[in-house]
């Protein structure tokens, strides 16, 4: 009980720091709301224990520069037109579908502020019940979500298998092989492909801490803002 207190404090923390001012001072410098943002994507499958990992990396990063990022998730899932449900196939079952499905509602109608927690909260109870309505309802409550009168809740469905969220899942399966993601977890910052979480991490030529990330985030802010 005390590990997930603590784990939740962190949570709030990161959540707390993504609602930074639009204009916050760095130290020296000054980021103002109109400056580009790195985009960063994590390519994952909600139930996966790499994905899991290397979006618990991500928590820290955020602390430190998710003024500078715009993250987001891109799952992997294989095309299956018999599929009856999600016409894709989750590698671990319908339940990671459901779990997709319920992130990238959340994604799609809350701030980052909002949607990492979310999912961040969905990971803290354990893969095995992440996609459940009983872990999707209450992440939404910790979260500040109004999951049954939502716009959120009302995508994903009760059971992770609403309309408009098995689109967005569908939607990102193919962004997925549009980016070239064939492994969970793939970070890719401002389109480039810098590291792969898969059992081990590899193809990580700058480094895998969160330190490392932060850095190649900072220079890659650093380039797109600086003066022509």
């Amino acid at each position: 009980m005390l590990s997930v207190i603590l784990r939740l404090a962190t949570l709030f923390t990161v959540s707390e720091a993504l609602h930074t001012a639009l204009v916050v001072q760095d130290n020296t410098q000054t980021i103002f709301a109109d400056e580009v943002k790195v985009p960063v994507v994590l390519g994952v499958m909600s139930r996966c224990p790499d994905a899991i990992l290397c979006e618990s990396v991500f928590n820290r990063v955020l602390q430190r520069v998710g003024d500078k990022v715009d993250i987001s998730l891109s799952f992997l899932a294989k095309a299956n037109a018999s599929e009856p449900v999600y016409g894709v196939t989750c590698l671990h079952g319908p339940e990671e579908c459901a779990g997709n499905v319920q992130e990238l509602c959340v994604a799609k109608y809350h701030p980052t502020s909002v949607w990492w927690p979310f999912v961040q909260c969905q990971n803290f109870q354990g893969r095995e019940k992440i996609g459940t309505p009983e872990t999707a309802a209450s992440c939404a409550s910790a979260a500040g979500i109004d999951w049954e009168n939502g716009e959120a809740g009302q995508c994903a469905g009760q059971d992770g298998q609403g309309e408009e969220g098995i689109q967005l899942l569908q939607a990102s399966a193919a962004h997925s092989v549009e980016l070239d993601i064939q492994k969970s977890c793939t970070v890719l910052i401002n389109g480039e492909k810098v590291c792969i979480r898969d059992g081990t991490w590899y193809e990580c030529e700058n480094g895998h801490a969160p330190a490392d990330f932060i850095r190649q985030i900072n220079e890659v802010y650093e380039r797109l803002n600086s003066p022509e």
